[in-house]
């Protein structure tokens, strides 16, 4: 019964549209109860969604006419102060273009947090928008659990305490909370709400602090209040560690630290770098620096707190070692001595006044007593040199260097390797070098000695087991495809001799080769494109190819017919050289464009232009290929049929067009459908009928559709449509994309 009673309240309405010809009534949508069996009864005030919870309702009312058949109904959300001109799409409905009373079911967006929402709804087929709702309270409540507070620069909230000292203020945050500034928040002293809305407030008055995310009329189901800060306020007591008698020390010798406040019963906790050395500890005022102990430099400060005192921690005292100095190392920490050579090992360092000790395998060496020794093949072994101080506090404070191995190699090993990038039959040169020499000791070790005897090896490059002429350095140049092969590298000292590993050479020569296209579009067998060179192939080995696939055709020149990309490749001594790439493309017809079209229909006795493009020239002919023009354009006096030749890249494409004059006479609106063969048709000017973006829809008398269809062909009623009333009524919209052409109603007389 519900509804006969909403259709026929649709055919009213459709009736009064097409008397009236007024639009479709979108109205404002409105909170609802929620539709999820079993429907709710109360509608909501305010949307206060979570993961858990995300279901609402909004009932959405419109009024007739009827809008089209491809219309959707969309539900679209403001921003939080109403503005809809980055609006949010909450749902949509296909299925409703005849309902003028039912439902929107949305989940609100993620991000959504603020009292001013609105709704509204726009229709697509036609484009009407609906009067925006009033503004709702929505929050998506994605924190729905007790944040964490913290007084700014700790790691935590520590033992939920902090002070205040001296009329100052710290500062509280909220911490651990992704994206902690997108919210808003409520702060609290003591219960009392607090003006602040930021992740951070500023406090200078004692109080319990605490703080919640402002999720406003839904803030009661946010669940979110924070821990508790105990904020307490004091006085700065001034203090400082005493000046120590000294603070550069000796090995061995110690100083103690005094605070300048002692005996009033305050806890002191000692700090060495800024961490803690000592545990909280009542009137401990004092602190004893040894320096005996490793690592004792630093910077010492001692914090104290107590009744009525703020936590404070003085200026820190740095400790320094008075012995402290640096001995370096002058040459690699491995030398290579060969027979009859001799190499010089030497220290350095920052202090003044030193003596130098040279110890070998751990054992001092008698009159090695300078900054530098001399050391030869026969006294291998480990050496270092001891650096002590001669005056001053720290006197006979020593420093070893660090340790040189001195060898004798039994033997040299030689690499060479390619210098940069290379690739066989890539590169058009190469530079091969020495990559590593090794010391070969009498256990079989290797030692890495390229920086100190490349520069003194004689050495020899060898091509395919020849010596190179003048090729002597520890590098060589390739620039010629006559110089492939392989290459080894021959170096010698004192007695010593390397043979290298061999790098063979593949060169490839350095030639540009370029192919030419007679055509780059295609058109077809009849009209192949021709692709040769300008490079003689005479002798020459070489390939075509089409997208990476040979075509096994050994013509200098080739004919081809099918799109791709081609490519020739030559081989030269061995390597193959490919040319430039030439796409060929497939003719595009559709780059030939008519306007307005190839279906034109002109009143008698005037005229029409069509204006072609994309092509490089036109022809125009008509019915017996007479030739019109040779312009891009023609205008069009005559009914007939017509044909457009277009060339494009060589190519001919053919376009027919249909000249037809229009019809004068107006949309019917009786017709008798009685088999006479006169008016038993409805019949429409050829300016709507057989037009593919022309739609015409015909309604009964319950508002059915019983025709709806584009390039209506004149064929309606067909012969077995059935008319069981002596005259009936049906209601017709003629329609494209964007308007409304004709409506009207269609009597059938039978």
């Amino acid at each position: 019964m519900f509804q006969k009673l909403r259709f026929a309240t649709a055919l009213l309405w459709g009736l009064m549209w097409i008397q009236t010809g007024s639009a479709q009534v979108l109205n404002a949508p409105e909170a609802a109860p929620n539709q999820t069996p079993p429907a709710g009864s109360t509608a909501w005030s305010a949307a206060c969604a979570s993961a858990s919870f995300n279901d609402y309702w909004v009932n959405f009312t419109w009024s007739p006419p009827l809008v089209n058949s491809d219309n959707e109904f969309i539900l679209e959300l403001s921003d939080a102060s109403g503005s809809f001109s980055n609006a949010t799409e909450l749902a949509r409905d296909g299925s409703k273009n005849a309902e003028f009373d039912f439902y929107f079911q949305f989940s609100l967006p993620t991000d959504t947090r603020g009292e001013g929402y609105r709704l509204r709804v726009r229709s697509t087929s036609p484009a009407i928008t609906s009067p925006v709702s009033v503004a709702y309270p929505m929050y998506y409540l994605d924190v729905n659990g007790g944040i964490t507070v913290r007084p700014q620069g700790q790691a935590d909230f520590g033992d939920g305490t902090a002070q205040v000292c001296d009329g100052n203020s710290i500062t509280l945050e909220v911490y651990g909370l992704p994206n902690a500034g997108t919210y808003n928040y409520n702060w609290y002293r003591s219960g009392t709400l607090l003006a602040d809305k930021g992740p951070s407030i500023v406090v200078s008055q004692a109080g319990m602090y605490n703080a919640e995310i402002d999720y406003g009329s839904c803030s009661g189901s946010g669940n979110t209040l924070s821990n508790i800060i105990d904020v307490t306020t004091g006085s700065s007591l001034g203090i400082q560690i005493n000046p120590p008698s000294k603070t550069a020390l000796c090995s061995g010798e110690t100083e103690l630290l005094e605070a300048n406040i002692t005996g009033q019963g305050l806890t002191y906790t000692w700090f060495k770098d800024g961490v803690a050395i000592t545990s909280p500890t009542v009137d401990d005022s004092t602190y004893l620096v040894d320096a005996s102990t490793p690592g004792f430099e630093g910077d010492y400060s001692v914090e104290i707190f107590g009744t009525g005192a703020c936590v404070e921690q003085s200026p820190v005292v740095t400790m320094t070692n008075a012995g402290d100095f640096n001995v370096t190392r002058d040459n690699p920490d491995t030398v290579v001595v060969l027979p009859g050579q001799n190499s010089t090992l030497s220290v350095s360092t920052d202090a003044s006044g030193v003596t130098y000790q040279w110890y070998r395998n751990g054992n001092p060496i008698s009159g090695a007593t300078s900054a530098s020794i001399t050391v030869d093949d026969t006294v291998t072994g480990t050496y270092f040199a001891r650096v002590s101080l001669t005056g001053g506090a720290c006197a006979s404070t020593s420093k070893d260097s660090p340790a040189t191995e001195v060898v004798a190699p039994v033997a040299l090993e030689l690499d060479i390797a390619y210098s940069g990038t290379y690739s066989a039959c890539q590169n058009t040169d190469v530079v091969l070098n020495v990559s590593q020499i090794r010391a070969i000791d009498g256990g079989g070790g290797a030692t890495d000695v390229t920086a100190s005897l490349q520069g003194d090896l004689n050495y020899q490059w060898f091509f395919d087991g020849n010596p190179v002429g003048g090729a002597t350095g520890s590098s060589i140049s390739l620039t010629d495809v006559s110089e492939n092969g392989d290459y080894s590298l021959q170096a010698s000292i004192s007695s010593y001799n390397a043979t290298s590993n061999t790098l063979g050479v593949q060169l490839r020569v350095n030639e540009t080769l370029v192919i030419n296209a007679s055509e780059t579009t295609v058109c077809g067998p009849a009209q192949p494109v021709i692709l040769d060179t300008n490079t003689d192939l005479t002798g020459v080995t070489f390939d075509w190819f089409r997208d990476g696939v040979n075509l096994n055709r050994a013509e200098a020149s080739i004919d081809v017919s099918t799109p791709g990309i081609y490519q020739l490749v030559i081989q030269r001594s061995g390597c193959p050289v490919p040319s430039n790439e030439i796409t060929l493309n497939s003719l595009d017809e559709n780059l030939i464009t008519l306007d307005p079209g190839t279906d034109l229909r002109i009143p008698e006795g005037t005229s029409r232009t069509v204006t072609a493009s994309g092509g490089d020239s036109y022809r125009w002919m008509d019915a017996q290929n007479n030739e019109l023009s040779t312009s891009s354009s023609y205008s069009f006096t005559t009914e007939g049929q017509y044909m457009l030749v277009a060339t494009l890249g060589g190519c001919q494409i053919s376009r027919v067009l249909t000249v037809s004059y229009l019809d004068t006479f107006k949309v019917p609106n009786v017709i008798s459908a009685n088999g006479d063969g006169i008016n038993d048709q409805w019949i429409i000017p050829n300016s709507f009928s057989g037009r593919a973006e022309v739609q015409v829809i015909i309604y009964n008398d319950k508002g059915e559709e019983v025709l709806n269809e584009f390039n209506y062909q004149n064929d309606w009623p067909s012969s077995a449509t059935s008319f069981p009333s002596q005259n009936m009524v049906f209601y017709y919209k003629i329609q494209n994309a964007s308007e409304t052409l004709k409506q009207g109603t269609i009597t059938v007389i039978r």
